[in-house]
């Protein structure tokens, strides 16, 4: 496959490596580790990490490489948890430079997880590192909970040592998640949450018949109308303090035998759910199935449970998390549940404060995704403070 040529090559370059955060990213960026393969970016981690004092296990499950990483044993634990894994390219043609090479350009560290979140990864690296190297003894441990398998089906991954750490009664006290969440500049919102997603395919049964003789078949197709639209309005809670109120949205319908003249014997309907805590995925299957009992439709629906909704209050992290950003930018950051899911449902099964920190997300999963050079080394800064108030040093 031929790469694609660079726009503006004078001022692109390789990375030049003066800080060792953005140097780190690019050395992250160069593995093509298009989920689920880690290219190589686990080892590349735990190399740097065993010197630092961490104890570093792999585990694998299925094609899935997991990095389990830690140094010291006593309480609180603050482990910091992220993905290698990125997802592909798209178009070559339309990106400025390779995706896998990254490039320097304008300010901006231009690469294929630049952002989503190698940057982050790069951060977390060196903040451990300065961290333990100004404090070698310190109150509580800290650990590296790394997966390649976040961005594609996530059953193999984060999960996968969330079972392993439960079984051990390995138990987390502090976990930030470095998916990137500022919106306009570093710092600017903190997701101490995220909403649920509960996914239905529903089918409802009909009777097949010619079209020019209805009064022989049942459309489900017009039966299950009147039903969708009420589905289509219905308010289902009105969220609370920190999350926005239930969405319902359906996603595909499938019906009909592809002939023009045949009235089809089912219609089936995907659907999604993104729900909070306000109500409970029992809840909202009850309602939902209330409207098509009432319509007199036949009807069966297969449930997947993708993510319970999680939220960190108040408390030691987000109030470390809040003093860091704002030592380091000046920033009062926002606090929000808003975007899709992420690893922190997992996580949040076993630690009950769980916050999402990273860099701009306005490139993510775009041709020419980006990162701020600049923001990198005060990422990792943000990072090594919320350590150092959170693991004080040993008397």
């Amino acid at each position: 496959m031929q790469e694609p040529s660079p726009t503006g090559q004078d001022a692109a370059r390789a990375p030049a490596g003066d800080d060792a955060t953005v140097a780190l990213a690019a050395q992250l960026i160069r593995r093509r580790s298009i989920t689920p393969d880690d290219a190589g970016c686990l080892d590349l981690i735990a190399e740097r990490l065993r010197p630092a004092g961490f104890r570093c296990e792999f585990i694998r499950r299925g094609a899935v490489s997991n990095l389990w990483a830690r140094r010291g044993d006593q309480r609180p634990l603050l482990c910091f948890a992220g993905h290698t894994d990125v997802v592909p390219s798209g178009p070559l043609a339309e990106w400025h430079s390779d995706p896998f090479q990254p490039t320097q350009r304008d300010g901006l560290l231009y690469g294929r997880g630049a952002a989503d979140m190698k940057g982050s990864l790069a951060a977390f690296v060196t903040a451990a590192e300065d961290f333990v190297v100004a404090r070698p003894k310190y109150r509580g441990s800290l650990a590296f909970l790394l997966t390649s398998d976040e961005e594609g089906d996530a059953v193999d991954g984060t999960v996968a040592v969330t079972d392993v750490l439960a079984r051990r009664g390995e138990v987390l006290d502090y976990c930030i998640v470095g998916e990137p969440t500022a919106t306009a500049r570093l710092g600017d919102t903190i997701k101490n949450g995220r909403r649920g997603s509960l996914s239905g395919r529903l089918t409802v049964k009909g009777i097949q018949g010619h079209i020019a003789y209805p009064h022989l078949a049942k459309n489900p197709i017009h039966l299950l109308a009147p039903a969708l639209a009420t589905l289509a309005a219905m308010v289902w809670d009105e969220g609370n303090a920190f999350f926005p109120p239930t969405t319902w949205q359906v996603s595909n319908i499938h019906g009909g035998t592809g002939a023009g003249n045949v009235i089809p014997g089912s219609v089936v309907v995907d659907f999604n759910f993104r729900f909070a805590t306000a109500s409970t995925p029992e809840q909202l299957q009850r309602a939902l199935c209330a409207v098509l009992d009432d319509a007199g439709l036949s009807y069966d629906i297969g449930w997947t449970l993708g993510a319970s909704p999680f939220l960190t209050g108040s408390g030691a992290l987000i109030e470390a998390a809040q003093q860091a950003i704002g030592a380091e930018t000046g920033i009062t950051p926002a606090l929000s549940t808003s975007g899709g899911t992420s690893d922190g449902r997992f996580i949040a099964a076993i630690c009950p404060q769980v916050v999402e920190i990273g860099p701009v997300n306005a490139t993510i999963h775009q041709v020419n995704e980006c990162v701020e050079m600049a923001a990198l080394p005060r990422l990792a800064a943000i990072y090594r403070r919320i350590l150092e108030q959170l693991l004080p040093a040993h008397d």
